[in-house]
C-alpha cells in the first residue's frame, strides 16, 4: 500500500496544484470563497446561552462543557449564513484562537458546494 506522507491538503495548496497542472477552466477558488464572505462572528455555546433571550437561572445550570464549544458564523455576500463549530474534549487543551480557526475552517468547507452549485448553474444556463 502506498502512503503519501504529510500531504498539504489546504485549499491554497490544492489551488496551486490545480494551476500547476493548467486546470484553469471556470471553477471556484479559495480567493472566490474568501471574497464571498462579508462578515464573520465567533462565540462559545456558553456565551450563546447567556446572551439568549431566556438565560438560565443560577451559574450551575450551564454545563462547563459549553465553554469548550466554539461557533463561527459566516455571512455571505448574498446574506446566506453558514456555520462551523469546534469542540474541545479536554478543558486543558482549550485555546480560543485555535477553536475559532477550526470553527472557521469547518464553516468555509460548507461554502464550497454552495458556490460550486451556483457556478454550475451559471455554466448550464
Amino acid at each position: 500500500m502506498n502512503h503519501i506522507t504529510s500531504p498539504d491538503t489546504s485549499d491554497n495548496a490544492i489551488e496551486r496544484e490545480i494551476q500547476a497542472k493548467g486546470k484553469t477552466a471556470a471553477r471556484v477558488t479559495p480567493a472566490d470563497i474568501q471574497a464571498n464572505i462579508s462578515s464573520e462572528y465567533y462565540f462559545t455555546a456558553e456565551q450563546g446561552v447567556f446572551a439568549s433571550f431566556d438565560p438560565p437561572k443560577g451559574s450551575d445550570v450551564v454545563p462547563p462543557a459549553l465553554s469548550l464549544l466554539t461557533f463561527c458564523v459566516l455571512v455571505l455576500r448574498n446574506g446566506f449564513t453558514v456555520t462551523g463549530e469546534s469542540a474541545c474534549a479536554s478543558p486543558e487543551n482549550f485555546d480560543a484562537e485555535i477553536g475559532r480557526k477550526i470553527a472557521r475552517q469547518n464553516a468555509v468547507q460548507k461554502i464550497w458546494p454552495l458556490m460550486g452549485y451556483e457556478l454550475r448553474s451559471k455554466l448550464a444556463g
